[in-house]
């Protein structure tokens, strides 16, 4: 049996396409260039070499939207959704789709979040970011009228605060984005914490 992730006898494969493949399992769904470029460190040449022969060989997906794993890699790495930490969310106007919404929303940086590709949640969908500064990812996803913004549960839990005002950033950018009018009004952001009684809210308005 192939050891688990977090085993110290584990150590990462050395090969580009190998990495890649791990890559692509834990992060799921479709990851785009620049987000496969900076979750390996690789230099962009030698990345869309190993791309093309990895489609070549039928093991991975190109689409619009990145690139997908077909064939699955052992051992299995922790997935990017395996627990996930809501930090924030806020309600949509009635009348928008969530399909919309995430389309809009596809393939943009906002601020100091640099765009990864869309991922396979326990629920649907998520959008997910990198943060510029490496520090972690911050994901969006939609179910029923509700926007909300998670973490990874195992990457900025040392610093709420910071994980709150990259949630903060990315749905003040999001909610710009999904805006159709100067007289639309958004409801007020909620950041969670897990400290909290109750929820903290702060408005969108200026």
């Amino acid at each position: 049996m192939a050891p688990p992730r977090d085993d110290a006898s584990f150590v990462a494969p050395e090969r580009l396409d190998e990495r890649i493949l791990l890559a692509l399992q834990g992060l799921g769904g479709r990851i785009a260039f620049n987000g496969l470029r900076r979750a390996l460190g690789a230099h962009p040449e030698s990345l869309s070499r190993a791309l093309r022969r990895l489609e070549r060989e039928g093991r991975i997906e190109r689409s619009d939207g990145g690139y997908r794993l077909l064939d699955p890699v052992l051992p299995a790495p922790r997935a990017i959704t395996d627990d996930l930490r809501p930090i924030a969310q806020v309600g949509l106007p009635p009348g928008f789709a969530a399909s919309a919404v995430l389309t809009r929303l596809t393939g943009h940086w906002f601020g100091s979040l640099r765009w990864v590709g869309v991922v396979d949640g326990p629920r649907g969908p998520l959008l997910a970011w990198a943060r510029r500064d490496g520090s972690g990812h911050v994901l969006l996803g939609i179910e029923g009228e509700v926007l909300r913004v998670f973490v990874p549960e195992d990457e900025g839990t040392s610093d709420l605060g910071e994980a709150e005002e990259a949630a903060y950033e990315l749905l003040l950018h999001a909610v710009e984005a999904i805006r159709t009018g100067a007289s639309l009004r958004m409801a007020p952001v909620a950041l969670l914490r897990a400290s909290d009684a109750g929820a903290r809210f702060r408005s969108l308005d200026n």
